[in-house]
Protein backbone atom coordinates (compact mmCIF):
# COMPACT_ATOMS: atom_id res chain seq x y z
CA UNK A 1 0.00 0.00 0.00
CA UNK A 2 1.31 3.46 -0.92
CA UNK A 3 2.17 5.97 1.81
CA UNK A 4 0.36 9.26 1.33
CA UNK A 5 0.66 12.63 3.05
CA UNK A 6 -1.36 15.76 2.40
CA UNK A 7 -0.23 19.16 3.71
CA UNK A 8 -3.03 21.71 3.47
CA UNK A 9 -2.89 25.50 3.22
CA UNK A 10 0.74 26.52 2.86
CA UNK A 11 2.30 29.44 1.01
CA UNK A 12 4.88 29.17 -1.76
CA UNK A 13 7.71 31.74 -1.68
CA UNK A 14 5.77 33.81 -4.25
CA UNK A 15 2.80 34.00 -1.85
CA UNK A 16 0.50 31.52 -3.62
CA UNK A 17 -1.65 29.46 -1.21
CA UNK A 18 -1.50 25.76 -2.08
CA UNK A 19 -1.86 22.21 -0.79
CA UNK A 20 0.83 19.56 -1.24
CA UNK A 21 0.13 15.91 -1.98
CA UNK A 22 2.92 13.41 -1.32
CA UNK A 23 2.84 9.77 -2.40
CA UNK A 24 5.58 7.21 -1.71
CA UNK A 25 8.21 9.81 -0.89
CA UNK A 26 7.58 12.01 -3.93
CA UNK A 27 5.63 15.19 -4.46
CA UNK A 28 2.54 14.07 -6.35
CA UNK A 29 0.96 17.47 -6.81
CA UNK A 30 1.07 21.08 -5.61
CA UNK A 31 -2.02 23.20 -6.13
CA UNK A 32 -5.08 24.84 -4.67
CA UNK A 33 -7.71 22.73 -2.91
CA UNK A 34 -6.24 19.34 -3.69
CA UNK A 35 -8.48 16.45 -2.81
CA UNK A 36 -6.96 14.17 -0.19
CA UNK A 37 -7.30 10.43 -0.59
CA UNK A 38 -9.19 8.79 2.31
CA UNK A 39 -6.16 6.96 3.71
CA UNK A 40 -3.74 9.93 3.49
CA UNK A 41 -2.13 11.39 6.61
CA UNK A 42 -3.30 15.01 6.83
CA UNK A 43 -1.34 17.97 8.19
CA UNK A 44 -2.69 21.50 8.46
CA UNK A 45 -0.18 24.12 7.34
CA UNK A 46 -2.10 27.15 8.66
CA UNK A 47 -0.62 29.41 6.01
CA UNK A 48 3.03 28.65 6.88
CA UNK A 49 5.75 29.36 4.34
CA UNK A 50 6.71 26.27 2.32
CA UNK A 51 10.40 25.82 1.48
CA UNK A 52 12.34 22.98 -0.11
CA UNK A 53 14.49 20.91 2.24
CA UNK A 54 17.83 22.61 2.82
CA UNK A 55 21.13 21.42 1.36
CA UNK A 56 24.41 21.44 3.31
CA UNK A 57 27.07 21.58 0.61
CA UNK A 58 30.21 21.21 2.71
CA UNK A 59 30.65 20.00 6.25
CA UNK A 60 32.80 17.58 8.28
CA UNK A 61 30.51 15.31 10.31
CA UNK A 62 33.36 13.08 11.44
CA UNK A 63 35.23 15.92 13.20
CA UNK A 64 32.42 17.48 15.20
CA UNK A 65 32.03 17.61 18.96
CA UNK A 66 28.43 18.75 18.72
CA UNK A 67 26.70 18.08 22.04
CA UNK A 68 29.96 17.05 23.73
CA UNK A 69 32.14 18.78 26.30
CA UNK A 70 33.57 22.12 25.20
CA UNK A 71 36.96 21.81 23.51
CA UNK A 72 39.50 24.41 24.66
CA UNK A 73 41.14 25.64 21.46
CA UNK A 74 44.79 26.70 21.88
CA UNK A 75 46.06 25.68 18.45
CA UNK A 76 48.45 27.78 16.33
CA UNK A 77 47.30 29.89 13.40
CA UNK A 78 48.86 27.93 10.52
CA UNK A 79 46.87 25.37 8.55
CA UNK A 80 49.46 22.72 9.35
CA UNK A 81 49.14 23.54 13.08
CA UNK A 82 45.44 22.77 12.91
CA UNK A 83 45.93 19.57 10.91
CA UNK A 84 48.54 18.20 13.31
CA UNK A 85 46.59 19.26 16.41
CA UNK A 86 43.45 17.57 15.19
CA UNK A 87 45.20 14.33 14.28
CA UNK A 88 46.84 14.23 17.71
CA UNK A 89 43.61 15.03 19.58
CA UNK A 90 41.56 12.41 17.78
CA UNK A 91 44.15 9.72 18.37
CA UNK A 92 44.53 10.54 22.07
CA UNK A 93 40.84 11.06 22.85
CA UNK A 94 39.49 8.09 20.90
CA UNK A 95 37.06 10.43 19.12
CA UNK A 96 34.12 8.34 17.86
CA UNK A 97 33.23 9.48 14.35
CA UNK A 98 30.12 7.26 14.29
CA UNK A 99 28.54 8.77 17.40
CA UNK A 100 29.67 12.31 16.56
CA UNK A 101 28.43 12.22 12.97
CA UNK A 102 25.08 10.72 13.95
CA UNK A 103 24.44 13.43 16.57
CA UNK A 104 25.19 16.23 14.13
CA UNK A 105 23.35 14.62 11.21
CA UNK A 106 20.23 14.31 13.35
CA UNK A 107 20.57 17.98 14.32
CA UNK A 108 20.77 18.89 10.62
CA UNK A 109 17.56 16.95 9.96
CA UNK A 110 15.81 18.60 12.88
CA UNK A 111 16.61 22.02 11.39
CA UNK A 112 15.43 21.11 7.89
CA UNK A 113 18.50 19.80 6.03
CA UNK A 114 17.58 16.77 3.94
CA UNK A 115 20.60 16.62 1.58
CA UNK A 116 24.16 16.81 2.84
CA UNK A 117 27.75 16.49 1.58
CA UNK A 118 30.32 15.66 4.24
CA UNK A 119 34.09 15.41 3.92
CA UNK A 120 35.62 12.58 5.97
CA UNK A 121 39.30 12.38 6.89
CA UNK A 122 41.31 9.57 5.35
CA UNK A 123 44.52 9.44 7.33
CA UNK A 124 47.53 7.15 7.57
CA UNK A 125 47.12 7.05 11.35
CA UNK A 126 43.35 6.47 11.57
CA UNK A 127 43.21 4.86 8.12
CA UNK A 128 39.50 4.28 7.26
CA UNK A 129 38.23 4.46 10.85
CA UNK A 130 36.44 7.81 10.44
CA UNK A 131 34.92 6.76 7.13
CA UNK A 132 33.55 3.58 8.66
CA UNK A 133 31.86 5.61 11.39
CA UNK A 134 30.22 8.02 8.94
CA UNK A 135 29.14 5.15 6.69
CA UNK A 136 27.25 3.76 9.69
CA UNK A 137 25.53 7.11 10.16
CA UNK A 138 24.59 7.23 6.49
CA UNK A 139 23.12 3.75 6.72
CA UNK A 140 21.18 4.60 9.90
CA UNK A 141 19.57 7.66 8.27
CA UNK A 142 19.41 6.34 4.71
CA UNK A 143 15.60 6.63 4.50
CA UNK A 144 15.50 10.32 5.40
CA UNK A 145 18.90 11.97 4.79
CA UNK A 146 20.52 11.93 1.35
CA UNK A 147 24.22 11.98 2.28
CA UNK A 148 27.25 12.19 0.00
CA UNK A 149 30.60 11.24 1.53
CA UNK A 150 33.86 12.77 0.31
CA UNK A 151 37.07 10.80 0.98
CA UNK A 152 39.22 13.71 2.14
CA UNK A 153 43.03 13.61 2.59
CA UNK A 154 43.27 16.21 5.37
CA UNK A 155 47.08 15.90 5.37
CA UNK A 156 47.35 16.08 1.59
CA UNK A 157 47.71 13.46 -1.14
CA UNK A 158 51.50 13.22 -1.17
CA UNK A 159 52.69 14.31 2.28
CA UNK A 160 52.19 10.94 4.00
CA UNK A 161 53.10 7.76 2.16
CA UNK A 162 50.16 5.39 1.79
CA UNK A 163 47.47 8.08 1.56
CA UNK A 164 46.67 7.40 -2.10
CA UNK A 165 46.23 3.68 -1.37
CA UNK A 166 43.87 4.51 1.50
CA UNK A 167 41.86 6.89 -0.71
CA UNK A 168 41.59 4.13 -3.29
CA UNK A 169 40.23 1.83 -0.59
CA UNK A 170 37.83 4.51 0.68
CA UNK A 171 36.30 4.98 -2.76
CA UNK A 172 35.88 1.23 -3.04
CA UNK A 173 34.31 1.09 0.44
CA UNK A 174 31.48 3.51 -0.30
CA UNK A 175 32.77 7.10 -0.48
CA UNK A 176 30.95 8.97 -3.25
CA UNK A 177 33.44 11.73 -4.05
CA UNK A 178 37.23 12.12 -4.01
CA UNK A 179 38.58 15.03 -2.01
CA UNK A 180 41.90 16.86 -2.24
CA UNK A 181 43.74 19.69 -0.48
CA UNK A 182 46.00 22.57 -1.55
CA UNK A 183 48.21 20.83 -4.14
CA UNK A 184 50.87 23.58 -4.05
CA UNK A 185 51.06 24.65 -0.41
CA UNK A 186 50.34 21.33 1.32
CA UNK A 187 51.61 18.74 -1.17
CA UNK A 188 54.35 21.01 -2.53
CA UNK A 189 53.95 19.72 -6.08
CA UNK A 190 50.68 20.81 -7.72
CA UNK A 191 51.30 18.85 -10.93
CA UNK A 192 51.96 15.55 -9.17
CA UNK A 193 49.17 16.14 -6.66
CA UNK A 194 46.54 16.95 -9.27
CA UNK A 195 47.70 14.10 -11.50
CA UNK A 196 47.26 11.66 -8.59
CA UNK A 197 43.83 13.11 -7.77
CA UNK A 198 42.47 12.95 -11.30
CA UNK A 199 43.99 9.51 -11.96
CA UNK A 200 42.26 8.10 -8.89
CA UNK A 201 38.94 9.81 -9.62
CA UNK A 202 39.01 8.62 -13.23
CA UNK A 203 39.80 5.04 -12.22
CA UNK A 204 36.80 4.96 -9.87
CA UNK A 205 34.54 7.15 -12.06
CA UNK A 206 34.00 9.49 -9.09
CA UNK A 207 33.61 13.27 -8.97
CA UNK A 208 36.13 15.54 -7.21
CA UNK A 209 35.70 18.15 -4.47
CA UNK A 210 38.98 19.93 -3.69
CA UNK A 211 39.71 22.24 -0.75
CA UNK A 212 41.60 25.18 -2.28
CA UNK A 213 42.75 27.60 0.42
CA UNK A 214 45.74 28.81 -1.59
CA UNK A 215 45.80 32.60 -1.91
CA UNK A 216 45.82 34.95 -4.89
CA UNK A 217 48.38 34.07 -7.60
CA UNK A 218 49.31 30.68 -6.10
CA UNK A 219 45.67 29.65 -5.96
CA UNK A 220 45.05 30.95 -9.48
CA UNK A 221 47.99 28.88 -10.77
CA UNK A 222 46.62 25.73 -9.11
CA UNK A 223 43.12 26.47 -10.38
CA UNK A 224 44.36 26.77 -13.97
CA UNK A 225 46.11 23.41 -13.68
CA UNK A 226 42.93 21.86 -12.30
CA UNK A 227 40.78 23.29 -15.10
CA UNK A 228 43.24 21.97 -17.69
CA UNK A 229 42.65 18.47 -16.33
CA UNK A 230 38.87 18.87 -16.18
CA UNK A 231 38.90 19.80 -19.86
CA UNK A 232 41.38 17.16 -20.97
CA UNK A 233 39.64 14.32 -19.11
CA UNK A 234 36.07 15.33 -19.92
CA UNK A 235 35.12 15.87 -16.27
CA UNK A 236 32.81 18.81 -16.91
CA UNK A 237 30.11 19.03 -14.26
CA UNK A 238 31.95 16.62 -11.94
CA UNK A 239 34.27 18.94 -10.01
CA UNK A 240 33.71 21.33 -7.11
CA UNK A 241 36.31 23.80 -5.85
CA UNK A 242 35.67 24.48 -2.17
CA UNK A 243 36.65 27.81 -0.59
CA UNK A 244 38.54 29.20 -3.64
CA UNK A 245 39.85 32.13 -1.60
CA UNK A 246 42.08 33.14 -4.51
CA UNK A 247 39.09 34.29 -6.56
CA UNK A 248 38.28 36.89 -3.93
CA UNK A 249 41.82 38.30 -3.98
CA UNK A 250 42.43 38.69 -7.73
CA UNK A 251 41.79 41.81 -9.78
CA UNK A 252 38.85 41.44 -12.22
CA UNK A 253 41.19 41.24 -15.24
CA UNK A 254 42.78 38.11 -13.72
CA UNK A 255 39.67 36.75 -12.05
CA UNK A 256 37.09 37.03 -14.82
CA UNK A 257 38.83 34.71 -17.33
CA UNK A 258 38.95 32.07 -14.58
CA UNK A 259 35.25 32.53 -13.83
CA UNK A 260 34.43 32.25 -17.54
CA UNK A 261 36.39 29.02 -17.77
CA UNK A 262 34.75 27.66 -14.61
CA UNK A 263 31.36 28.33 -16.21
CA UNK A 264 32.38 26.78 -19.54
CA UNK A 265 33.57 23.60 -17.81
CA UNK A 266 30.66 23.56 -15.35
CA UNK A 267 32.96 23.55 -12.32
CA UNK A 268 31.06 24.71 -9.23
CA UNK A 269 32.36 26.72 -6.27
CA UNK A 270 31.62 26.27 -2.58
CA UNK A 271 31.88 29.07 -0.04
CA UNK A 272 31.34 29.15 3.70
CA UNK A 273 31.34 32.97 3.44
CA UNK A 274 33.94 33.44 6.18
CA UNK A 275 34.39 36.96 7.51
CA UNK A 276 38.18 36.82 7.81
CA UNK A 277 39.43 35.88 4.31
CA UNK A 278 38.61 36.75 0.68
CA UNK A 279 35.64 34.93 -0.84
CA UNK A 280 34.62 34.23 -4.44
CA UNK A 281 32.53 37.16 -5.73
CA UNK A 282 28.85 36.20 -5.73
CA UNK A 283 27.66 38.84 -8.22
CA UNK A 284 30.46 38.09 -10.68
CA UNK A 285 29.81 34.34 -10.40
CA UNK A 286 26.13 34.84 -11.17
CA UNK A 287 26.99 37.16 -14.09
CA UNK A 288 29.42 34.65 -15.58
CA UNK A 289 27.15 31.63 -14.99
CA UNK A 290 29.21 29.93 -12.27
CA UNK A 291 27.34 27.89 -9.66
CA UNK A 292 28.30 29.17 -6.20
CA UNK A 293 26.75 27.40 -3.23
CA UNK A 294 27.12 27.36 0.55
CA UNK A 295 28.11 25.20 3.48
CA UNK A 296 29.24 25.38 7.08
CA UNK A 297 32.63 23.65 6.92
CA UNK A 298 33.47 22.24 10.37
CA UNK A 299 30.96 22.71 13.17
CA UNK A 300 32.15 22.87 16.79
CA UNK A 301 35.42 20.97 16.36
CA UNK A 302 39.15 21.38 17.07
CA UNK A 303 39.44 23.83 14.19
CA UNK A 304 36.47 26.01 14.87
CA UNK A 305 34.24 26.81 17.86
CA UNK A 306 31.53 28.24 15.60
CA UNK A 307 28.89 26.81 13.30
CA UNK A 308 25.39 25.44 13.51
CA UNK A 309 23.43 22.74 11.67
CA UNK A 310 20.89 25.43 10.68
CA UNK A 311 21.21 26.24 6.99
CA UNK A 312 18.96 29.28 7.35
CA UNK A 313 21.67 30.65 9.64
CA UNK A 314 24.30 29.88 7.01
CA UNK A 315 22.15 31.66 4.41
CA UNK A 316 21.98 34.66 6.75
CA UNK A 317 25.79 34.64 7.14
CA UNK A 318 26.20 34.44 3.36
CA UNK A 319 23.85 37.42 3.07
CA UNK A 320 25.85 39.38 5.62
CA UNK A 321 29.22 38.53 4.02
CA UNK A 322 28.04 39.64 0.59
CA UNK A 323 26.09 42.66 1.89
CA UNK A 324 22.74 41.32 0.63
CA UNK A 325 20.00 43.54 2.01
CA UNK A 326 17.11 43.65 -0.47
CA UNK A 327 14.53 40.88 -0.33
CA UNK A 328 15.46 39.68 -3.82
CA UNK A 329 19.13 39.59 -2.79
CA UNK A 330 18.33 37.50 0.28
CA UNK A 331 16.68 35.03 -2.09
CA UNK A 332 20.14 34.57 -3.63
CA UNK A 333 21.53 33.73 -0.19
CA UNK A 334 18.82 31.11 0.27
CA UNK A 335 19.56 29.73 -3.19
CA UNK A 336 23.12 29.02 -1.98
CA UNK A 337 21.73 26.52 0.56
CA UNK A 338 18.98 25.11 -1.62
CA UNK A 339 18.82 24.95 -5.43
CA UNK A 340 22.42 26.05 -6.14
CA UNK A 341 23.76 23.58 -3.57
CA UNK A 342 21.68 20.75 -5.01
CA UNK A 343 22.98 21.64 -8.47
CA UNK A 344 26.61 21.95 -7.34
CA UNK A 345 26.54 18.62 -5.50
CA UNK A 346 24.34 17.00 -8.16
CA UNK A 347 21.57 15.94 -5.81
CA UNK A 348 18.81 14.68 -8.07
CA UNK A 349 15.06 15.36 -8.03
CA UNK A 350 15.27 18.48 -5.87
CA UNK A 351 12.71 21.25 -5.44
CA UNK A 352 9.05 22.09 -5.05
CA UNK A 353 7.49 20.42 -8.07
CA UNK A 354 5.64 17.25 -8.96
CA UNK A 355 8.03 14.30 -9.19
CA UNK A 356 10.65 15.76 -6.88
CA UNK A 357 11.71 13.91 -3.76
CA UNK A 358 9.39 15.14 -0.99
CA UNK A 359 11.82 17.20 1.13
CA UNK A 360 9.89 20.12 2.62
CA UNK A 361 10.18 22.63 5.44
CA UNK A 362 7.41 24.76 6.92
CA UNK A 363 8.23 27.95 8.85
CA UNK A 364 6.15 30.75 10.29
CA UNK A 365 7.61 33.56 8.17
CA UNK A 366 5.98 36.16 5.96
CA UNK A 367 8.48 35.88 3.10
CA UNK A 368 11.64 34.04 2.10
CA UNK A 369 13.76 37.03 3.14
CA UNK A 370 12.00 37.04 6.51
CA UNK A 371 12.82 33.34 6.96
CA UNK A 372 16.53 33.93 6.26
CA UNK A 373 16.76 36.95 8.56
CA UNK A 374 14.64 35.60 11.45
CA UNK A 375 15.45 31.87 11.19
CA UNK A 376 12.21 30.76 12.83
CA UNK A 377 11.74 27.35 14.45
CA UNK A 378 10.91 24.73 11.85
CA UNK A 379 7.19 24.04 12.18
CA UNK A 380 7.44 20.86 10.11
CA UNK A 381 10.24 18.99 8.33
CA UNK A 382 9.45 16.29 5.77
CA UNK A 383 12.31 14.17 4.41
CA UNK A 384 11.74 11.68 1.61
CA UNK A 385 8.02 11.88 2.32
CA UNK A 386 8.37 11.21 6.07
CA UNK A 387 7.68 13.68 8.85
CA UNK A 388 10.95 13.88 10.77
CA UNK A 389 10.48 17.00 12.92
CA UNK A 390 7.65 19.10 14.35
CA UNK A 391 8.00 22.47 16.05
CA UNK A 392 11.76 22.17 16.27
CA UNK A 393 11.75 18.67 17.77
CA UNK A 394 13.10 15.63 15.91
CA UNK A 395 10.41 12.95 15.72
CA UNK A 396 11.26 10.68 12.78
CA UNK A 397 7.57 9.77 12.53
CA UNK A 398 6.68 6.99 10.14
Amino acid sequence: MSKQLRIADVRLPDGTRVDVSIVDGRIDAIGADLQAKPDATRVQGDGALLLPGFVEGHTHLDKTMWGMRWYRNEVGRKLTDRIENERRFRAQSGHDAAAASLALARAFLQAGTTRLRTHVDIDTDARLKHLEGVLRTRDTLRNVLDMQIVAFPQSGMLEREGTITLLDQALGAGADVLGALDPALIDGDPVASLNATFDLATRHAKPIDIHLHEPAEIGAFTLKLLLDRVEALGMQGRVVVSHAFCLGALAPRERDPLLERLALLNVALLTTAPASVPVPPLAACIEKGVTLFGGNDGIRDTWNPYGSPDMLERAMLIGMRYDLRRDDALALAFDCVSHAAARGCQFADYGLHAGARADLVLVDAQTLAHAVAARPVRKLVVANGRIVARDGVLTLDA
